[in-house]
């Protein structure tokens, strides 16, 4: 088997020279070439307390072009608060650098008690992602 990488494209071929009934059989992949990867929520949010750490962390992973963990993406992920009309603030750490493609945040939590908040992750070069809405409840004493 044979495999060269030209210019994004993957270009594969094999030939069975050891018996000649076998046809030459070549296939050709733009899997990775210069496709941005695509961000994806694998751990949800899942909702929580006002200011209590949100359990499990959150978890972002780089996705190729096929569908697979880009184990070589290791660029900055950001998570922010999006369609926030509570007014809410995200604390904890918001920015990490993906290790093997995944990004995993461990101390996020939300400061006011609302419902429909969700959690953009972005990272340059790559698509972002919108995770599953969540609600924070309020505190009890």
């Amino acid at each position: 088997m044979h495999l060269r990488q030209l210019a994004g494209l993957v270009v594969v071929g094999a030939l069975m020279a050891c018996d000649p009934t076998v046809k030459v059989v070549t296939g050709i992949s733009t899997g990775g070439g210069t496709t941005p990867d695509v961000l994806g929520f694998v751990s949800q949010p899942a909702g929580g307390t006002v200011a209590q750490t949100m359990t499990p962390a959150i978890t972002v992973v780089a996705r190729d072009t096929l569908g697979n963990t880009d184990v070589t993406f290791s660029g900055s992920v950001t998570v922010v608060l999006a369609d926030n009309t509570a007014g809410a603030f995200l604390s904890g750490t918001k920015t990490v650098a993906a290790v093997s493609g995944v990004a995993s945040f461990g101390d996020l939590s939300v400061d006011r008690a609302g419902s429909g908040f969700v959690l953009v992750a972005s990272a340059p070069g790559a698509t972002s992602a919108t995770s599953s809405t969540f609600t924070i409840v309020a505190s009890t004493p």
